[in-house]
């Protein structure tokens, strides 16, 4: 093998990647925080009584679950402006695409967390004059939130890396930055590793941090 590395032009170029980096970030972590927010409320609807209210949240869940992420951002770029009348920035077709999708698989997983609890206790929170909400609120989600934790874990770690599929609509987070400076200087083996050391960087705490905080809980139980 004659490759000679040059880690040097990777130090050079950490700048521009650190840009990228902070763009990742910016879509990474409202489509998370909005999506678990969304998706809560889509879970209440697939639990509903009201039988619209559940095809509703089930046909906007299944819509996004069933259709890859690609074509949602690239969609939401190029068909989405045609329907409002308004052109999207990049970032915020990319940003759009992943809360929405964010949201689709969170309305899964609290509706899984809520559904995991006995019956026995939700009669048992009314024959108390507890309302629905308050029953959630106190009693229900407390428990379910460690049961839904590693999902939830699982979920930002794919949409972290799924944020690099916006660098195809030019949003110019990490993965673009790293296919622009690779195409540039030709050194697609030091530059690309470096993407990847800088993501694993980037998701590696937050894993660590819950599977801490997963243990804890479980000492507690």
């Amino acid at each position: 093998m004659d490759y000679q590395f040059d880690f040097g032009l990777v130090l050079q170029s950490l700048p521009v990647l650190l840009r990228g980096l902070l763009v990742t970030v910016e879509l990474w972590i409202p489509s998370i925080f909005i999506g678990l927010a969304a998706g809560f409320l889509l879970a209440l609807a697939r639990l509903s009584k009201n039988p619209m209210l559940r095809i509703v949240s089930l046909t906007y869940i299944e819509l996004f679950r069933d259709t890859p992420v690609l074509i949602q951002l690239i969609w939401f770029f190029y068909a989405f402006p045609i329907i409002i009348g308004l052109q999207l920035s990049p970032f915020a077709a990319a940003l759009l695409g992943l809360t929405l999708n964010t949201s689709a698989y969170s309305a899964e997983i609290f509706r899984g967390g809520i559904q995991s609890i006995a019956p026995g206790q939700w009669e048992g929170a009314r024959a108390l004059g507890m309302r629905h909400s308050r029953i959630l609120r106190r009693i229900i989600l407390p428990q379910v939130f460690k049961r839904m934790l590693p999902a939830f874990t699982n979920r930002a770690i794919e949409v972290a890396k799924m944020s690099s599929l916006a660098s195809v609509l030019s949003v110019h987070e990490l993965m673009y930055q790293g296919r622009l400076l690779s195409s540039t200087y030709y050194r697609p083996l030091e530059i690309l590793t470096t993407v990847a050391v800088i993501y694993f960087v980037l998701i590696y705490p937050g894993t660590w941090l819950s599977a801490r905080l997963e243990r804890r809980l479980a000492a507690k139980a």
